[in-house]
């Protein structure tokens, strides 16, 4: 209750105080513009047309302001076109007519007030209507007596006595109190929509295409540090290894003829090494595309990577659902990294994995009893995650204070 007053109050705030400050900056806007138009022939107005952008812009500003109150959402200040270096005198005053979001902010403030005048009248004639009713039993006995006073009940055909008014009314305006909070939520909406497609609507678009352009870079960027990683684990393990069997063969190549049994001891040893090379490769294999991931799922994935981790590991796996490669990707190498990291530097007695669908997002929660510490910064093993998730459009949040214990959230869209 506490949630939706408040609701109603600021978007009753923005629809009754918005209204008299849409009227101001339109009668300035339209003026400014008119007189800028009419007299930029003799440059006159090409100052007045700048000046009149730099209003529109200060209006636009406090209705982004009070976008976000209603939205419920951060206010998206656009980027204006900066001064050029050095520009002269001339240059910086027209500076503003160069900019489309300036033309943008004039638009607004220009055909902002039918809908300002739409939503003011809806919202002060339902804040008006249940105030009047609901107290109308308090002084409508004295308006009953006025010579030729007729009630709404009585045009009706409900009668015309006190107690039938009264009720009438209490009623009336109870039904009104019910419907009070939507019909000022559309009101509200009618003008915040408007202001949202033409005040933020750039901004907004400007900053999914950086958070793309972000995410792209940090999905290159990861996919060059694991590159780099998978060639260095292969030159220090299986490379040497490789170099080694070759040298033991050879070996075993020159005793054969003259100690048969040195020959075998020596096979024998490169047998294993054989071995424990093949365990290697399959060991970074399962880091670049593990087969159970794309033949069965994320589940029975991460089941092989709950039985492998050296700490114990409570897997709890919410969904059975098949998502898209990326995202079955991004969640199974988040898991894989983290638990890593768990068994290398945790001293954790147990660890959680949980995996859920919340919504449209699939929601890896991994927590540990170990000594904390772990954070995102550049540098470490989680800042690596945390740019694989971006590339997804996911996020990573870790809670990790030193002491322990460890929270990591992997969140990712999967709709």
């Amino acid at each position: 209750m506490r949630s939706l007053t408040r609701r109603v109050l600021l978007d009753t705030r923005y629809t009754l105080v918005g209204f008299p400050t849409t009227l101001i900056g339109f009668v300035l806007m339209i003026a400014g513009f008119a007189a800028g138009l009419g007299t930029s022939v003799v440059w006159i107005g090409v100052p007045l047309l700048a000046g009149t952008l730099m209003l529109a812009r200060g209006f636009a500003d406090a209705e982004r302001g009070w976008l976000s109150d209603v939205l419920r959402r951060p206010p998206v200040r656009p980027r204006y076109k900066p001064v050029p270096p050095g520009a002269g005198r001339f240059r910086r005053i027209v500076n503003p007519l160069t900019s489309g979001q300036s033309w943008l902010d004039l638009l607004h403030g220009i055909i902002n007030l039918p809908f300002a005048i739409i939503a003011f009248v809806l919202t002060l004639a339902f804040w008006a209507v249940p105030l009047v009713a609901l107290t109308w039993p308090l002084y409508g006995f004295f308006v009953m007596r006025i010579p030729g006073s007729v009630e709404l009940p009585e045009l009706l055909g409900l009668g015309d006595g006190y107690l039938i008014t009264a009720a009438f009314y209490v009623v009336l305006g109870l039904i009104f109190l019910m419907i009070l909070p939507f019909v000022v939520r559309g009101a509200a909406l009618i003008r915040a929509g408007l202001g949202r497609a033409l005040l933020t609507g750039v901004a907004e678009l400007q900053e999914r295409i950086e958070d793309l352009a972000e995410g792209r870079a940090a999905a290159v960027s990861a996919e060059a540090n694991a590159l780099r990683k998978l060639e260095r684990d292969i030159h220090d393990g299986p490379q040497q290894r490789l170099v080694s069997l070759a040298m033991e063969l050879s070996r075993a190549q020159r005793q054969l003829a003259k100690d048969p049994e040195a020959a075998q001891a020596t096979l024998k040893s490169a047998i294993s090494a054989t071995r424990e090379t093949l365990d290697e490769l399959r060991a970074l294999s399962r880091g670049i595309a593990p087969p159970i991931l794309s033949d069965r799922g994320l589940a029975p994935a991460l089941a092989a990577l709950a039985g492998r981790c050296t700490v114990p590991v409570d897997l709890d796996v919410q969904t059975v659902e098949r998502y898209q490669a990326a995202v079955e990707n991004a969640i199974y190498f988040v898991c894989a990294e983290t638990l890593t990291n768990v068994a290398k530097h945790s001293r954790a007695t147990i660890c959680t994995v949980q995996l859920a669908r919340v919504g449209d997002a699939l929601v890896l929660t991994i927590g540990d009893d170990g000594v904390g510490g772990a954070h995102v910064a550049k540098g470490h093993g989680l800042a690596g995650l945390a740019d694989r998730l971006r590339a997804v459009d996911g996020e990573l949040t870790v809670q990790s204070p030193d002491g322990g214990p460890t929270l990591i959230v992997a969140e990712v869209p999967c709709a």
